[in-house]
């Protein structure tokens, strides 16, 4: 264990803020982590914030948008903290995250149009003028003085509040929020006292601090996360932001500023912009931030797309920022601090940047499945009372995270894979040129297991007699899929998508893709198809592309394709295919007409999810002592599987079971055996 009171590492140093002590220069910054219940941070919200705090950080900023007034409506289920219900709440989390050693803020905030007319209580949403926005499509009032001085007088009471919860402080946000709406031109058209120039554009903001200032006196400390540069030619461009921000610091109610870069009201910006994701370089912004911190006087803290602790080393060994947000790395691994602190770098669980964590089942990282269900799956893995023997097959995600975790548990792990490399169709999918940092998943599981001394035997197809061998007191069954193409009729002159990506067939030069998922897999094939130089044309049975995906990795994809004039036709489904000569007819349906149609092309490639490749499973049923059945509500409620008296438990997991996601199929693995 190193002594971080001696430690040179620049992250592990303690930070100054105002008159609190941070213990190191790692934060997470404020998101909206979904965890909310009824606008509280009640038991979920703790645990995940709690869990950042045991592994060590310096410095936990929550609530993402918290609301201050009854117009700013729960549009991506922020916290409330415009009534006093919320104190007892944060009086709750600030004492368990300073128990465990980390300072803790809130992000307060006003949406201001960002909201949704018919949301939370479906008031109007308020502006300082009636400019539209694209992403949240409300139209606002345009506020008068009586609006103004009610959201002023929203955020003094809701600083109050979090000084009451036991907080260190509150940040607000600028960005495409209320305060960032009134600063500029492109959103505040007034000509009163709070339009036009650039000091009457700053007068709300500056009305804001000072009555949080008044509220919560000067032993708490108050920060602005501030865009410096909008970085589009009708926002505020970097001088002006700066204009602005040393106007706020002359005002001498903050204590810091936390650096954004981009634009908040469309997808595209916050995909491009706001949160970049695997698509993006790492640490795209970090150099902006560091021109913003040399024209400022106060601390500056940055965030965006810092996935890597080399990088964030660099940002503060090099004086760039002051504190440097490692958000979503917390996500997949909250102990990073710590593993750090203990010179275990290398075993730090990697963000790969796949943007799972801002979809549908935020916080969840796509490989750390833990996160934000930390009451019923550790983020620690405990060693099991008695050691016995596992069987995997299978080395995909899934099969290497139950080996990672029976090896944590302290069991004999013997882990098959027939391919000469583990992976499974994670390494298929860092065939797509932006998504190759996917296969950190593979590789960080790979060097667990070799920490833990786990058997890992590649280029082996194991049958029967292979694990029956090992003497197993569990086998698990992680097999994965194949592709689903024999129910198509013409699935003979079918290319599967698993096929061009792994080279086995090769690239034609006029190539229809069809894609029967809304998944990454059609869309990675046609990508590949394209760099080989093929004429593609694209169909999918959804309305948009990349249903299933994350915001952000939707408009890569779209991007993408109208970059390139990929034609594609929207719900479409493919029916069956037939040879003509040299040539192949695909018949497609319409989901919304019914009408048929039908497309030539040299080659039809198509994916529709895949089927279980399960004949093991099948064959061991008989043998094991539980005919290979899984306890749903002990897997689902953290208890662990009955145990047999004599024989093998046996257990699917992951596409072995039904064609899933990697975040799934992981979690599989984890609910599984983390008690076994």
């Amino acid at each position: 264990m190193i002594d971080v009171a001696h430690s040179t590492d620049p992250l592990l140093q303690p930070f100054r803020l105002g008159h609190l002590t941070l213990r190191n220069r790692i934060l997470s910054t404020s998101h909206a982590c979904g965890l909310e219940e009824d606008g509280m941070p009640k038991q979920r919200y703790r645990a995940y914030q709690e869990e950042k705090a045991r592994g060590g950080i310096g410095l936990i900023m929550f609530g993402g948008s918290s609301n201050v007034a009854i117009d700013s409506p729960s549009v991506f289920r922020q916290l409330n903290v415009g009534v006093d219900a919320v104190i007892p709440h944060l009086q709750a989390m600030s004492e368990r995250v300073h128990a465990r050693g980390a300072a803790i803020m809130c992000q307060i905030t006003h949406l201001g149009r960002r909201g949704e007319a018919d949301g939370g209580a479906r008031l109007p949403t308020i502006a300082p003028s009636v400019v539209r926005e694209t992403l949240h499509r409300s139209i606002p009032k345009e506020m008068d003085k009586h609006d103004i001085a009610r959201v002023v007088r929203g955020f003094a009471e809701a600083a109050l509040r979090c000084k009451e919860g036991g907080l260190d402080g509150i940040e607000t946000l600028a960005g495409a929020h209320l305060i960032g709406q009134f600063l500029s031109p492109q959103t505040n058209r007034r000509t009163d006292a709070y339009g036009g120039s650039l000091e009457n554009r700053c007068r709300f903001g500056l009305e804001v601090y000072d009555a949080i200032r008044a509220a919560v006196g000067t032993d708490f400390l108050v920060g602005f996360r501030f865009v410096v540069d909008e970085g589009h030619e009708a926002g505020l461009g970097f001088e002006e932001c700066t204009a602005i921000a040393q106007r706020f610091e002359a005002a001498g109610t903050l204590d810091f500023f936390n650096a954004i870069y981009g634009r908040m009201d469309t997808m595209a910006g916050l995909a491009d912009d706001n949160m970049p994701g695997m698509a993006s370089p790492i640490a795209p912004w970090l150099d902006n931030a560091a021109a913003f911190k040399r024209e400022v006087s106060l601390p500056v803290f940055h965030a965006a797309r810092i996935a890597d602790v080399s990088s964030a080393r660099h940002a503060i060994r090099e004086g760039l920022i002051d504190m440097v947000g490692m958000t979503r790395a917390h996500i997949a691994d909250p102990h990073l601090v710590a593993k750090l602190a203990a010179g275990e770098e290398a075993r730090i669980r990697p963000c790969v940047g796949a943007t799972h964590c801002m979809g549908a089942a935020r916080p969840a990282c796509i490989h750390n499945p833990a996160t934000g269900h930390e009451a019923v799956l550790p983020q620690i893995i405990d060693p099991a009372p008695v050691r016995r023997r596992v069987v995997v097959v299978g080395a995909g995600p899934a099969g290497l995270e139950a080996a990672r975790v029976c090896g944590e548990r302290g069991h004999h792990v013997t882990i098959f894979e027939a391919a000469p490399r583990a992976g499974g169709q994670v390494l298929l999918a860092a065939e797509a040129g932006w998504r190759r940092d996917i296969v950190g998943i593979v590789d960080w599981r790979v060097s667990e297991l070799d920490r833990l001394g786990v058997d890992l035997r590649t280029g082996l197809y194991a049958e029967e007699a292979d694990v029956l061998a090992e003497d197993p007191d569990m086998v698990i069954i992680a097999t994965g899929g194949i592709p689903n193409l024999d129910w198509l009729p013409g699935s003979e002159h079918v290319t599967s998508a698993w096929d061009i990506l792994s080279g086995a067939v090769a690239v034609g030069e006029d190539v229809l893709v069809i894609d029967g998922t809304g998944r990454h897999v059609a869309l990675s094939a046609a990508e590949f198809c394209h760099r080989k130089g093929a004429a593609i044309r694209f169909a999918t049975v959804d309305e948009s592309l990349a249903t299933e995906q994350a915001y952000a990795e939707r408009v890569i994809w779209r991007r993408w394709v109208r970059a390139n004039d990929i034609p594609v036709r929207f719900d479409e489904m493919l029916r069956s295919v037939r040879a003509e000569g040299n040539r192949l007819v695909a018949v497609t349906g319409n989901e919304l007409t019914g009408e048929t149609s039908e497309t030539e092309a040299g080659q039809v490639v198509y994916d529709y999810g895949t089927t279980p490749a399960d004949a093991l499973y099948h064959t061991l049923r008989a043998a094991s002592a539980n005919d290979g059945v899984t306890d749903l509500e002990a897997l689902t409620e953290g208890r662990p599987q009955a145990r047999p008296e004599s024989g093998f438990a046996l257990h699917r997991i992951g596409d072995a079971i039904s064609s899933r996601t990697i975040h799934l199929a992981v979690l599989d693995a984890l609910r599984l055996c983390v008690r076994f």
